[in-house]
Formats: structure tokens, sequence, C-alpha cells
């Protein structure tokens, strides 16, 4: 059985005893329950020795009704508890001295996807940096890290700091948030009182869940386009098309496990990406599919596209590399329909004057590859096996 923090300090008074007599916020989202799915902001509020002063919500707010990527939460006063809720992604992304005089220790209980452009882990950082201003505590209640301790992409390359970028990281970093908190305060230098309540029982090597404990734990939207085991596995890749003109699945089903347009052919595409490195589609199934999105991108338009199957006995968790497939479903475009419009351009998360691919991506290296019809897959793969092995070595020492 796995016990993640939240459940520890629950379930053990020694762990909560440093609570007792201090103002103690909470930063939340809907996917922040115990093993009975209890809002830890509930099991929280029902421990006398903690006096729940004010609470945050991240990225889609608190209660995770904001459907898409900027669209931004106020704060409230919560009707049952009567506190404070802060948004951290409404008039600021980072707290407010406002914000950071409502507490005097910050427990951080989200569920992360493991990909570097997921933000809750911005916000994290954030949240170290302000704490450090203004002598704040930060305790991160661990979670698991859903798709493991695999590492994969192109690290963000210097300058292309942003909201879904903090920091020289591959796009999976196979760290969980209380390691990642961990790295933020080694890289950073960070003077801050940190500290993880560690899970008990994780165990990311093992399967069927390989990161997430499938068999004991219910699966929650730790965001609207988040609502399964599936999409956080192929998350690393499909978040990319954000940054394109292809549907990622938003107004249907299977939102980020998918993607596909009306004006391709999703056979011919998977041909070419066969073609062009076989290697590259392990661990999965890529399956042909029609769709259409019921808003978003191409809504009400009949879609052909791609649904990227890792939730069958075939998975395989060494092989699948979700960075390689959708970076190769680029290219099979590009060398389909070399005159595709396939970036998109717009102040992606609020970044002015760069193009989004290049935003997710840390960088041009990305774009540039797929628009170069003489780069191969090896010229990438060369590029992104660097930064892996680099980022192995320095993660190694923040693990739990």
């Amino acid at each position: 059985m796995t016990l993640f923090g939240l459940d520890r300090l629950l379930a053990d008074g020694a762990l909560r005893r440093p609570l007792a007599g201090k103002r103690v916020a909470l930063l939340a989202h809907p996917a922040s329950v115990t093993r009975d799915l209890v809002h830890s902001m509930d099991a929280l509020s029902a421990c006398d020795e903690i006096n729940l002063s004010a609470a945050f919500g991240p990225q889609h707010g608190l209660k995770g009704d904001k459907q898409d990527n900027m669209v931004e939460t106020d704060d409230f006063i919560d009707p049952v508890y009567g506190v404070p809720v802060f948004s951290l992604y409404g008039q600021v992304r980072r707290p407010t001295d406002e914000m950071m005089d409502s507490f005097d220790i910050l427990l951080v209980d989200l569920q992360d996807l493991g990909c570097r452009i997921y933000t809750f882990i911005t916000t994290l950082l954030y949240v170290l940096e302000a704490a450090e201003k203004h002598k704040k505590s930060v305790w991160v209640l661990d979670r698991p890290n859903p798709v493991g301790r695999q590492i994969e992409g192109l690290s963000l390359r210097g300058g292309w700091e942003s909201f879904v970028g903090a920091g020289p990281m591959p796009m999976r970093h196979g760290l969980t948030l209380g390691e990642m908190g961990r790295w933020f305060v080694r890289h950073f230098k960070l003077d801050v009182d940190y500290r993880v309540i560690e899970m008990e029982g994780w165990r990311p090597d093992e399967a069927p869940g390989f990161g997430w404990p499938l068999l004991s734990r219910a699966w929650v939207n730790p965001s609207p386009n988040a609502p399964t085991l599936g999409m956080a596995r192929a998350y690393a890749g499909t978040v990319m098309l954000e940054g394109a003109t292809l549907s990622e699945g938003r107004g249907t089903t299977r939102p980020l496990e998918i993607f596909g347009a009306p004006d391709i052919d999703a056979r011919a595409i998977l041909d070419e990406m066969m073609a062009l490195a076989p290697h590259w589609l392990d661990g999965c199934i890529l399956r042909e599919c029609w769709f259409e999105p019921t808003f978003h991108k191409h809504v009400g338009k009949l879609c052909h596209g791609v649904h990227i199957h890792t939730d069958l006995p075939g998975y395989g968790h060494d092989t699948f590399k979700p960075w390689r497939i959708q970076a190769l479903a680029f290219k099979a475009v590009r060398r389909l329909y070399p005159d595709y419009e396939l970036w998109r351009d717009f102040p992606y998360e609020y970044e002015l004057g760069k193009l989004p691919i290049d935003v997710i991506n840390g960088g041009p290296i990305l774009r540039d590859w797929v628009d170069d019809s003489e780069a191969a897959p090896g010229d990438l793969d060369a590029l992104a096996s660097a930064d892996e092995l680099a980022w192995a070595e320095m993660r190694a020492s923040v693990l739990l």
C-alpha cells in the first residue's frame, strides 16, 4: 500500500506537531485527496492542532474548474471555512506580500504529471522564492510522479525560462514534486525552510502502474484535461500540440492522448513515422482514429487522427518515448505536407514575441529540426540523449 504525504501527515501526530500554534496555509487542487477521497482542505481542517488560515489555488483553480490555459481564477472566501483562497493564476502568478502574510507554514499538496511544462512545478518555485523573502516555511506533502522515473526530451535553454519552464530540465524529469522542490532549493541556492513529508511504499518501477499505484489509488483529475493515467503518460509529447495547429483532443473525451486535424491523412502520417524511426514508436500502440472536437481547435469538424495507447498489457514503460513520438509526428506532417501551417503564433502563457512551440520546448531546437528537410531522427536523438544523461546525473542527489 502506498501512503502519500498527506496520508502520513494525517496519521502521524508527531509529523503534525510542528504545525501546532502556527498559521497554516494549503496550496491544493481537486486531486489533493486522501486515500478515501477526502479533500486535503477538509481533512486538515478536521485536525484540532492545525489552524488553517488561508488556501491557494494554482492554474485551473483550487476547484479545478477553469478549462483552458490562460483562463484566470479570482480570489474568494471559502464558504465552508471562511478563509481567503488566493489565486496563483489570476492577477498574479507569484504570491504577493499580502498573501505571504496570511500564514507561517505553507503545505503544498499538488498532484503533478512529471512534465516540465505542467505549471504546478513553476508555482512551487515561485512559492519557495517568496518564502525565502518572507522567512516562511514550505512543506510539500509528496505524491507520486505518475509516469515514474523516466527522463526524456531536450533541456530548457538559458533565456527561455517561463511559467512553463522553471529551469534547465528535460520535458520528462522523473522527480516527485517534493524532490523537485529539493532541486529548486539547491539549483537556485534558496535559503528557505523547506521540508518534504515523504511517501511510504511508492515503487515507481513496478507494474502495472510504473509510477502510479494503479490498484490502490483512484485517479482524480489534477486539471480538467488530465482525465486518465494514459493522458499523463502521453503528456510529455502531446503537450507540444498546444503550440501546433493540430488538435490535441481538447473538446473530446480523450484530451492529450490523441492528435489530428481535418486536413491530414493520419494513416499516411503513421506510415511515414514508421518509415522514419520505427524504434521511436516502441512501448505503445498508435491507433488511427476519428474525432470531432466540441470546443477548442477544429470545433465541429471531423478530424483524422492518432490515439496513443498505453492502457494495454503491451505497454513498455522503459521503451515508451512520448516526446519522440510527437516530434516524429510533426516531422511526418512536414514531410508529407511541406507547406502545412503547423506552428501556432500567439502569446502562449503570456510570453510575447516567441512561438508557442519554442516556449513549450524551452528553445527553438525542436521546431528547427522539424522544419529542416535534411535533419534526420538521429540528429534530434543525439541532442536529446545528451541532455537526458546530464539530467540523470544532476537529479541523482535529490531523489528520495
